[in-house]
């Protein structure tokens, strides 16, 4: 999730490789392309709850907290259905906690009740100081973040890892008191792949464990 370059600095390395999302994610030296912050790719979702796609994990999970994104944040998920019921889920609330760390910092909240929700142990620890860093900067993400070549493998009932790539082209930060969004151009390293660890809570969701990433993977790339 820890994508940009002026927060990096406050991030250690564990929690880069935390920092998913988004938008939500992505490694703090990723670069952006510059002056597209408003374009649009066919088929993206927008950060609004309406465009999100339910899981199939969400139906049957209580409490699922609501989340509802700045309209300048954008989503492109291109990880066509697998037709297993369990790895569709994996996939859905993967989805839903990238956005699930951008509303913490759009909240500006470490402690955010929906991230939480969907990030447990080692992973969760990871984000909320990824968060806090953006905290401090008085920063959060904008534009558009597209995520493609997802791989799920389910170890048992309860547990599952998944692989995926990130394009952080066109995903920067802005700061909150000046609205500034900081711009850098896209090279290799715009490029994420991410190795997840997820298990099956007690609430009936797929939440990140463990997870890792590599920045500039040939994997990813274009």
């Amino acid at each position: 999730m820890n994508r940009r370059p002026t927060l990096l600095v406050a991030i250690t390395l564990t929690a880069a490789a935390a920092a998913l999302s988004l938008s939500a994610c992505g490694g703090g030296d990723s670069s952006k392309d510059q002056g597209k912050d408003n374009d649009k790719i066919a088929g993206a979702d927008t950060g609004t709850e309406k465009s999100a796609s339910p899981s199939a994990s969400a139906e049957a999970a209580a409490g699922r907290p609501k989340i509802e994104l700045p309209s300048d944040l954008t989503y492109t998920f291109e990880w066509p259905k697998t037709g297993d019921k369990e790895k569709d889920a994996v996939l859905s609330d993967r989805e839903q906690s990238i956005k699930a760390v951008d509303l913490a910092l759009a909240n500006q909240d470490p402690l955010d009740k929906a991230y939480l929700y969907y990030y447990e142990g080692e992973a969760a620890a990871q984000t909320e100081q990824y968060i806090k860093a953006y905290v401090k900067a008085k920063a959060r993400t904008t534009g558009i973040s597209r995520y493609y070549n997802a791989t799920v493998n389910l170890s048992d009932a309860d547990s599952a890892s998944l692989v995926y790539c990130e394009d952080q082209g066109r995903g920067y930060d802005m700061y909150l008191k000046t609205k500034k969004v900081n711009k850098t151009a896209v090279t290799k390293n715009s490029y994420v792949l991410y190795i997840l660890q997820l298990r099956k809570s007690d609430k009936g969701v797929w939440a990140v464990e463990k997870l890792d990433s590599q920045r500039g993977s040939a994997k990813c790339q274009p």
